[in-house]
């Protein structure tokens, strides 16, 4: 392999590979941080002898990938050829509220945040859902012949 045709060194690659793994890495740290206990729990509220403490329920999904690749096909112009790589990577971090803790001098109870919408699209994907199997069930047995 002649001096045109290399177009890295061991060196330079392994350092790429490192900059690579630091920036996967800062990006975990990064969603990690999103689940942190001052994440979870709101800044607590006084009303009186009552305290308000907001809780919060997160999610969090991410992914990476990476990719290399190689060749020899011969060139006739040019001589070997090829080489490759990449990454990607990505995720999405979710909240909502999901309770709300209050202490009071009669006491602490925790009262769940309800949310209506959610409970609404639950029950029509249901429906949907058994609505389709009934039609189906409904039409008999298929001939796969």
């Amino acid at each position: 392999m002649d001096d045109q045709t290399a177009t890295s060194t061991p060196e330079e690659d392994a350092t790429r590979g490192l900059e690579s793994l630091n920036l996967i890495e800062d990006t975990m740290d990064k969603f990690i941080a999103t689940a942190d206990v001052e994440k979870v729990y709101g800044k607590p509220i006084e009303n009186g002898d009552t305290l308000i403490v907001p809780t919060a329920e997160i999610l969090c999904g991410m992914g990476f990938g990476v990719g290399s690749g190689s060749g020899d096909q011969m060139d006739e112009e040019v001589g070997n050829r090829g080489e490759g790589g990449g990454g990607g990577g990505g995720g999405r971090v979710l909240s909502r509220p999901v309770a709300v803790i209050i202490a009071s001098p009669e006491g602490v109870r925790i009262e769940p945040v309800i949310d209506p919408t959610k409970i609404a699209l639950a029950a029509l994907t249901a429906a949907g859902f058994m609505l389709s199997m009934l039609f189906r069930m409904m039409r008999g047995p298929h001939n796969l012949t």
